[in-house]
């Protein structure tokens, strides 16, 4: 697994957090991954009721936040899978945090508006 965050997140980073966690099927995502651990795509779209291109779509918001790692592997049939896992998190939201992170975001307003949907 990768590294925690930095405890101090830039705008950027923490607009990217929130908008993938701003989800219920992403946040649904994270919990079968935390709870089951490491998953591969089929697996984890049955488990959790959504289809495949949906699931696939909702873990590449998560991937891009940080929150999690896909990892592409061969089965003994040598079909490939798409395995993802949780990387470790922790944010600390402090009034005083947030004031720092807002000043250092770079993206447009609109640009971060559609990238939340």
């Amino acid at each position: 697994m990768t590294q925690v965050p930095d405890p101090q997140p830039t705008g950027d980073e923490l607009l990217k957090v929130f908008a993938a966690l701003g989800n219920p099927h992403r946040l649904r995502i994270v919990a079968a991954l935390v709870s089951g651990g490491r998953d591969y795509v089929s697996r984890l779209a049955r488990e959790l009721g959504i289809g495949r291109p949906l699931l696939h779509m909702h873990l590449q918001r998560l991937e891009a936040a940080g929150l999690v790692t896909g990892s592409l592997e061969l089965a003994e049939d040598g079909k490939a899978m798409k395995y993802f896992e949780v990387t470790p998190f922790a944010y600390t939201l402090t009034p005083d945090i947030v004031a720092a992170a807002a000043r250092t975001i770079t993206e447009e307003e609109e640009t971060v508006k559609e990238k939340a949907k």
